[in-house]
Parts: C-alpha cells; structure tokens; sequence
C-alpha cells in the first residue's frame, strides 16, 4: 500500500509558477510510474502529466505542454510538477497517484494509488 500526500499549492497570479511535491510512503517508490492530475471546479478529472518509474519517459496533456515539467527523485521518493506561465484555467486541486504500469498513462483508470489533492488557484 503506498501513502501519497501532496504539498506545494497554493495562490498565484497569472504568468507565475509552482512547484508542487509528492511524497510516497509504504512501498516501494521506484516500482511505480507516477502522474499528476487535476480537477477543476464543476469538471471531471483530467490527466496532467505522468513520469516511468525510471524516469526515463515522461507523458503531458496537450493543455500543460511546454509549461509544465514533471520530474521524480527517487532516492527521495517524491514526484515533482513544475508549472510556469500558470493560467487562471489551470486552476484547480492537483492530485499525485501511482500506477504499476502496464497500461496507458493518460488514462485515470491506470492509477492504484491516489494523494488528499493540493489546490492550485491562479488569479487574472
């Protein structure tokens, strides 16, 4: 059973950035290929980004493309998304989860393992 509690949020204005952190507990990080994704208010869930295990591969929605970064540490079994040139509709909360692989990236449905969320707001 891997714990995922996520940290980082909080409020910025548009054009700024964040850097939100996921830390695991209770398994074995580095088995894990890990994603982020968010939900706005009043919308579904959505993919945001998504890293292998080994950290050799990395997966983005088209919305974060070239904004957002996501990187792990697994000496440190933590998960990072950097976000820049942050965008009032990338307001949201941002979830960490972790999936064993195998299956496509994109899709929530992959994912084991789920973080509490971290809210995200960007004002114009």
């Amino acid at each position: 059973q891997v714990q995922l509690v996520e940290s980082g949020g909080g409020s910025v204005q548009a054009g700024g950035s964040l850097r939100l952190s996921c830390a695991a507990s209770g398994g074995t990080f580095s088995r894990y290929d890990m994603g982020w994704i968010r939900q706005a208010p009043g919308k579904e869930r959505e993919f945001v980004a998504a890293i292998t295990w080994s950290g050799g591969y990395t997966f983005y929605a088209d919305a974060v493309k070239g904004r957002f970064t996501i990187s792990r540490d697994n000496a440190k079994n933590t998960v990072y998304l950097q976000m820049n040139s942050l965008k009032p509709e990338d307001t949201a909360v941002y979830y960490c989860a972790a999936g064993t692989g195998g299956r496509s990236h994109y899709l929530l449905g992959s994912y084991d393992y789920w973080g509490q969320g971290t809210q995200v707001t960007v004002s114009s």
